[in-house]
């Protein structure tokens, strides 16, 4: 049986907002490319403790931080099976969630190697490394000032981590959805490619469907369009990037119900 800590460090269950941030409780959602150095696969804690550190002077702001990871960087199920006979494309989305539990456990160690506490929840039960991921648990961690993270996507196959994303920003109520990227937001063109790609600012999530912009999956973005659910797309590359989000500074693309 599950028994809450007994020891609180509630910093925002006043409902108050964060001194020096607009936000109470955000949502961040990494990919797991993030984990690894550009054009590698597999973990690089320099790279994890590079996000690990940004995550905690974000928290430090008194803002609740939960972060839902992606498993790319080891295993993407849907590229692991494509041409592939021998493993089901259902098999290939389940290992592609235990990548994410994975780098959740790196991410862990490296968040609370810097000073921070941590839990980690999982949509798929496994006892031994981590805690079933529970809405109301989830919120109770949020709400003594442990950074959450949320790993095995939605915990069923053919759902994307951009969608579980959206999906535990609805059900953890935040305030925003952040996706931290490699690039500085959304843009016209993939600007690794064309130079003359032009940096948007501002878009509704109309304008993202209808332009097939590439900022989280079709599924994610209707979901939160559905409940008004802001999305800030920025570059977590650039030190600091997390924080400065968290507070509302602009940068990034902001993706919301209507355009100023």
């Amino acid at each position: 049986m599950y028994v809450e800590d007994a020891v609180t460090t509630d910093v925002s269950s006043s409902g108050d907002m964060p001194a020096g941030s607009p936000y109470r409780r955000v949502v961040l959602k990494l990919s797991g490319e993030s984990f690894c150095r550009p054009g590698e696969r597999g973990i690089s804690m320099d790279e994890v403790l590079h996000i690990a550190r940004q995550t905690v002077q974000a928290a430090s702001r008194g803002v609740e931080i939960a972060v839902v990871i992606g498993g790319g960087n080891i295993l993407r199920g849907a590229s692991f099976t494509a041409g592939n006979t021998a493993v089901q494309e259902a098999t290939g989305h389940y290992m592609g969630m235990l990548a994410t539990v994975i780098n959740g456990l790196a991410l862990q160690d490296a968040i609370e190697s810097v000073g921070a506490q941590t839990r980690l929840l999982t949509a798929t039960r496994m006892d031994g490394v981590a805690e079933p991921y529970i809405r109301r648990r989830a919120r109770r961690h949020l709400e003594k000032g442990r950074i959450v993270i949320l790993a095995a996507g939605t915990g069923s196959p053919f759902v994307t981590t951009d969608t579980a994303a959206a999906q535990r920003a609805l059900e953890l109520e935040a305030d925003i959805l952040m996706k931290a990227t490699r690039v500085d937001g959304v843009y016209s063109d993939d600007p690794e490619k064309n130079p003359h790609a032009i940096l948007y600012r501002d878009l509704t999530y109309q304008q993202v469907r209808e332009q097939n912009l590439r900022v989280m999956d079709v599924t994610a973005i209707s979901q939160c369009m559905e409940h008004a659910m802001p999305i800030l797309v920025f570059n977590y590359r650039q030190d600091r990037n997390i924080e400065r989000a968290v507070s509302g500074e602009k940068i990034g693309t902001l993706v919301s119900a209507r355009k100023d």
